[in-house]
């Protein structure tokens, strides 16, 4: 079988792998939230169920620098990719909140090792000048699976394990097309840093590049709380499962509408404004739709309007990160990108559930808005230690 080594080739199936990605995690957060919420799982035990996917991805973490430097980028796409689909063919067959703990485990730790080899090798074959926009379209691709998740919820009228089963299926699929792809390897450490620890690496790629991983937390929290602990919250103030699934969608629609403008830009006028207006943006979006209460139409335009600033802040901060991170150092920044993802979506749920299960204080469209804000101070205040002109 001939492989695919021109880059543009490689580029398109990298992101339709993801695209599908992306549909498998829009579809599974708010599937398993409403299956729980309408068996009487608590929002607390729900939310923290959710968790399972970013556990996950957290525990992984550590250990995935080391064989991409060693297998190189195919190798770990394959191990991850099958380790999702099967995942997903494996919920129908107990249902159990344990179990699908675990399954959401092993889902979190494919989906990991799945983002941080394609995100590598995109991020190091990219030209500086071209970064934004080709990181937007990577966004953009998982953003529409995303969007296209959540209105397969429905399918549990027809059979609760048939959403499981057709997700499976796609990303088997897309799986498939790895094996099209010839194996690259990322750039080989030398001088110096040859001699770093993986601790080491860590710390100064922190000290470098810290304000970068801001904005992915953001997304992962909003990602998390929006599709696991809002169909809760939105259930309990009568809003109809339909209209819970629209109005998830509209935000990554807002994403895709923004994500190749936004992305072009920040490669004009550069990545730290085009955040610090994403995020503001953001915010102010969110509290408009905690005022709209539980008038559902309002809720989707605001949410929407959200998803167009916020939505593209994953892959703008990528491109920010490899705007400030030494090119030897790029897998160990896009495993921090995750890293941050990741503890952002751990903290969405688990925050999420608490301020809905209270039922006291701020509505929880609210409180999303109010913690945005404060990263959004976080971002515009702090500085990086050293940050790269785009070439």
């Amino acid at each position: 079988m001939a492989k695919i080594e021109s880059g543009r080739k490689r580029y398109w199936v990298l992101v339709l792998i993801v695209a599908i990605s992306g549909f498998s995690q829009g579809m599974l957060l708010p599937l398993i939230s409403v299956i729980f919420e309408q068996d009487g799982v608590s929002s607390t035990l729900n939310g923290f169920n959710a968790t399972g996917l970013y556990i996950g991805t957290l525990l992984i973490s550590p250990f995935m620098e080391v064989p991409l430097r060693r297998f190189g980028y195919k190798p770990v796409i394959v191990a991850g990719g099958l380790a999702v689909f099967l995942s997903l063919f494996l919920f129908p067959l107990w249902k159990s909140i344990l179990f699908w703990f675990v399954l959401r485990l092993i889902i979190g730790m494919g989906d990991n090792a799945l983002h941080f080899a394609t995100q590598t090798w995109i991020t190091t074959t990219t030209p500086q000048a071209k970064l934004g926009r080709n990181i937007a379209v990577y966004g953009l691709m998982f953003s529409a699976g995303f969007a296209a998740g959540p209105l397969f919820v429905p399918l549990i009228h027809l059979f609760e394990g048939l959403p499981f089963i057709v997700s499976g299926l796609l990303c088997m699929s897309a799986w498939s097309l790895v094996f099209l792809l010839k194996n690259d390897f990322p750039d080989v450490i030398q001088g110096n840093e040859a001699s770093m620890s993986f601790a080491r690496r860590f710390k100064e790629t922190m000290k470098l590049s810290w304000v970068a991983f801001i904005p992915p937390f953001t997304y992962g929290f909003l990602e998390s709380s929006l599709n696991a602990i809002y169909p809760v919250y939105a259930l309990r103030e009568s809003i109809d499962v339909s209209y819970i699934s629209f109005i998830l969608a509209a935000f990554s629609v807002g994403a895709i509408t923004s994500q190749i403008p936004l992305g072009m830009l920040s490669d004009r006028i550069g990545r730290r404004a085009v955040l610090s207006i994403a995020l503001g943006g953001g915010a102010a979006a969110f509290f408009g739709a905690g005022l709209a209460g539980s008038e559902a139409m309002n809720i989707l335009i605001a949410v929407f309007i959200a998803g167009i600033f916020v939505g593209s802040t994953f892959t703008l901060g990528i491109a920010y990160m490899t705007d400030l991170t030494p090119k030897t150092f790029l897998p160990t920044g896009n495993l921090l990108c995750g890293i941050f993802f990741s503890v952002g979506s751990l903290a969405g749920p688990i925050l999420g559930g608490y301020v809905v299960g209270h039922g006291e204080g701020p509505g929880f469209l609210t409180f999303i808005s109010m913690f945005i804000a404060g990263l959004f101070i976080l971002f515009i205040a702090g500085r990086p230690k050293k940050q790269l002109k785009i070439a």
